[in-house]
């Protein structure tokens, strides 16, 4: 995504088309659906806005982080597991390490 100074126009750029949006007066852009969509980009996500010689780079925050999480998911998915039970053998592991340190049980023992 570049800008214009002249036209106060943010442009984007990809191989294949460019979208125009206009910038509002507290300097606000409405990224295009398509745009949004593609990337994955919801209200409240965040964006990494950085200066180039050219312009404005504009990148998705947020989207890295939820791809990770998606593949983590994938990976139990494809293990077997789920979420809950990954949570609850960290808890067990937990309390073997409590136990093994400080001579601690778990209420579960009583």
């Amino acid at each position: 995504m570049r800008y214009n100074s002249e036209s106060m126009t943010f442009l984007q750029t990809t191989q294949s088309e460019r979208k125009l949006v206009r910038v509002q007066e507290k300097g606000q852009v409405t990224l295009p659906s398509e745009v949004r969509e593609k990337l994955g980009l919801k209200k409240g996500d965040l964006v990494a806005v950085m200066e180039t010689e050219g312009g404005i780079f504009i990148s998705p925050q947020q989207a890295v982080a939820n791809q990770a999480l998606d593949k983590i998911g994938e990976v139990l998915r494809e293990r077997g597991l789920s979420l809950e039970e990954l949570i609850e053998s960290g808890r067990e592991e937990r309390g073997s390490i409590i136990e093994k340190k400080y001579g601690l049980h778990s209420n579960k023992d009583k």
